[in-house]
């Protein structure tokens, strides 16, 4: 470990100096990848410095500990040198102390990291099953990520939203900005079911529902390459409520990327220009979740897992009114705060859920930084 941490210092170093060369400054590409290099690497080699300290401090303790033992004396000398011995012994006990917990810090940021890891996040939320229960929850959702990503500095931008007959959302595409929001969504990728009484339910009886999660980091241009003779762009008259111009003229946008058949489709903006640039941005997160998937056998099956059938036997995650449960089946974790978590309190439940994610790979699904 102390090999490669040394190795991972040297790279470190590099990066500091193409962070203050004006050739990578003035390339936006080469200094968006230093920067994310610099981010990565800088809590692992303060760690491994305090480690090469701690563990300095404490081999010259033992030296001064040895010295004194070779020494013979007595009366008020030998009093000072046992006073001195148990100096030195709390020194190297506590320098060890110290040492063990570099040692397991260490191991932690020494884990596989996530390719996806620094991206933002273009999030979908469908209404599955329940009817207009479910779009309804669709709402819900996209409320409680609104204000958690409000929560934890992440900057949410909408693109795209199909309004229901109740005020709630068939599907909703929002675009989720800064350096931690993969990290913090993507667990949030699946089936969510509700349980509750609906506003459309007039014997009071509970209903179950559900609604899915589609988690996609975004795609730059330079992340996945889209020929022009690859797409069918069809234009359209936008639909729904809009502003002047949205239902008078072929402003929304369609588009097929045809070797993969993936469709996207915007019309929330006035301008056509607007909605293919929108359009483009998803399809390229689209493609490139698709590419990751089909190149890593574990994520093989993760869209599909994520957005399963939307059925309410299938969930990650249940909410229940009546209890005011939140369960996440995935680790089995309980809270009954659920109106704290409806509120964008999500904390708790992403950390134990990084956690989980943390103990499976030091027990051996293990990759390198």
């Amino acid at each position: 470990m102390l090999d490669r941490l040394a190795g991972l210092e040297s790279e470190y170093e590099t990066v500091l100096v193409q962070l203050s060369d004006p050739a990578v400054i003035a390339d936006q590409r080469r200094l968006r990848e230093a920067s994310r290099r610099h981010r990565e690497l800088e809590p692992v080699v303060l760690a491994y410095r305090d480690y090469r300290g701690v563990l300095a401090d404490i081999e010259a303790a033992k030296e001064l500990l040895v010295d004194l033992e070779a020494t013979v004396v007595s009366g008020a000398a030998g009093e000072e040198k046992s006073a001195d011995r148990a100096m030195l012994r709390a020194e190297v006990g506590g320098g060890e102390a110290r040492l063990a917990e570099l040692d397991e810090r260490l191991k932690l940021l020494l884990l596989p990291r996530d390719p996806n890891d620094g991206k933002s996040v273009i999030l979908e939320i469908r209404g599955a099953e329940g009817g207009e229960e479910a779009n309804l929850f669709a709402k819900d959702l996209y409320e409680m990520y609104s204000r958690y990503t409000d929560r934890v500095g992440l900057k949410l931008e909408g693109m795209g939203a199909d309004h229901s007959d109740m005020g709630g959302f068939n599907q909703v595409t929002v675009l989720v900005k800064g350096d931690e929001a993969w990290s913090r969504l993507k667990y949030e990728g699946g089936p969510h079911r509700v349980q509750r009484v609906p506003v459309t339910e007039s014997q009071g009886r509970v209903h179950t529902s559900s609604a899915t999660v589609t988690v996609l980091p975004e795609a730059e241009e330079v992340d996945v390459l889209i020929q022009d003779k690859d797409l069918k762009i069809d234009v359209y008259r936008s639909t729904g409520p809009g502003g002047q111009s949205v239902n008078t003229t072929d402003s929304a946008v369609r588009i097929t990327h045809l070797p993969t058949g993936t469709v996207v489709a915007m019309q929330d903006e006035k301008s056509q220009i607007q909605n293919r640039a929108k359009a483009m941005q998803v399809l390229r997160a689209r493609i490139l979740k698709a590419e990751q998937d089909r190149q890593a056998a574990e994520l093989s099956e993760t869209r599909r897992s994520q957005v399963g059938g939307g059925g309410r036997s299938e969930k990650i995650r249940t909410y229940n009114y009546k209890e005011n449960r939140v369960t996440d089946h995935r680790i089995g974790l309980t809270l009954y705060k659920l109106d704290k978590v409806l509120m964008g309190d999500l904390d708790e439940v992403v950390d134990a859920l990084a956690a989980d994610e943390r103990t499976r790979q030091l027990a051996g699904e293990g990759g390198g930084n």
